[in-house]
């Protein structure tokens, strides 16, 4: 398949960044995600069959399956898309013909920018609009979250998809994701940017340990809500009323049930903080959801670790946290203008220095979702 074909519509699918409210999503809470200028770029055309042609450039692979053999492939990216092809046909039977795709993309993969999410929904929405099948936003943002859950089986909350759809930019979205409820919220870092700083390391633990987390906020839930009935997510529950308890709950369940109580709120402050743009208070909120993500809620590593308490040595830094499932991936930073290059010498050594593994910063600018 060759990207010099004639295609008959072209899709551009952001990643997504998320400022703040880690792993609250699925727990019903509030989230404040944003699309961003990094791209999936898919072309699709028709082909007048039973099956349809895939190929990935960015890593010169190429695959073929039949429409009427929508199994799950052991390549875990064929499962996006499979998935979504798949869930399409639930809602809407054989809308979905035969059809070729070419995908290119600048989206670093595995650094917690979501280029799953990216992918699903830009293959969602694409075949949306190659057959005209008159799919609603929230039916494209639903199926490609199913698709995640059960072919590639990374329960995820709902975050992500909402985001690369609903993006708007140079707005955060304020997403409850319990009522799916958003509102867009204008954001001006006057002279401070947004700048990722990718580890470049993926333990392998994210999609396992991700869904181990879910459980375990599962279990601290039960445990609150037979005494407090009303409660159905643990975002629901405050602080305070998660300390009750501390008794009951194991050590490690009562920390995670603590850090999603306390990282919901903090989303809400960081809100506050952006309105009134006191952007000292935002940096704070960041860092306390990076140290809460680290010891209380566990998914974190050395190397993301490492990046945040290195930032802490310059004024320029108002604050940094590890962003996305954990266990590797990105940091997001906050940082002067001015300081950008400084900071990312002086920071890329001293990671180098301390891991062998050179650190790729990503300049990043808040963009709108999916576009045809």
């Amino acid at each position: 398949m060759n990207k010099n074909d004639s295609y008959d519509l072209v899709i551009k699918s952001p990643g997504r960044i998320n400022l703040i409210g880690e792993h609250v999503d699925y727990n019903g809470g509030h989230v404040l995600p944003a699309a961003i200028d990094k791209k999936i770029t898919l072309k699709l055309k028709k082909n007048n069959s039973t099956h349809i042609t895939v190929y990935s450039k960015n890593i010169d692979s190429e695959f073929t399956i039949d429409l009427s053999n929508l199994n799950r492939s052991s390549i875990e990216w064929h499962n996006y898309i499979i998935g979504v092809i798949y869930y399409i046909n639930v809602l809407k039977p054989n809308t979905v013909k035969g059809f070729d795709c070419y995908i290119d993309s600048n989206l670093p993969l595995g650094s917690g920018v979501s280029s799953s999410a990216a992918l699903e929904c830009g293959i969602a929405k694409g075949l949306n609009e190659l057959f005209n099948i008159g799919l609603t936003d929230l039916e494209i943002i639903n199926l490609s979250k199913d698709a995640e859950h059960t072919m590639v089986g990374t329960k995820c909350g709902i975050m992500d998809q909402f985001t690369v759809v609903k993006g708007k930019k140079d707005h955060l979205l304020l997403l409850n994701c319990k009522t799916n409820d958003y509102e867009t919220i204008k954001v001006n870092f006057g002279d401070y940017k947004l700048v990722l700083l990718n580890t470049n390391v993926s333990h392998n633990l994210a999609t396992s340990e991700y869904n181990v987390r879910r459980g375990e906020c599962e279990t601290a839930m039960k445990t609150i809500s037979a005494k407090y009935n009303d409660l159905q997510y643990l975002c629901d529950v405050k602080p305070d009323v998660v300390k009750e308890f501390k008794n009951l709950l194991s050590e490690k369940i009562y920390n995670r049930a603590l850090f999603v109580s306390k990282e919901n709120q903090r989303t809400l402050k960081a809100v506050e903080a952006i309105q009134r743009n006191d952007l000292q208070t935002l940096g704070a909120l960041l860092y306390k959801s990076h140290e809460g993500l680290s010891k209380l809620y566990e998914v974190s590593c050395t190397e993301l670790d490492f990046l945040v308490e290195y930032s802490k040595k310059f004024d320029q830094i108002l604050g940094a946290r590890m962003m996305g499932g954990g266990f590797g991936g990105c940091t997001i930073n906050l940082i002067h203008k001015d300081f950008v290059e400084n900071l990312i010498e002086e920071i890329s050594i001293a990671y180098r220095n301390e891991f062998s593994i050179d650190l790729t910063p990503i300049a990043i600018h808040i963009g709108d979702g999916v576009k045809i």
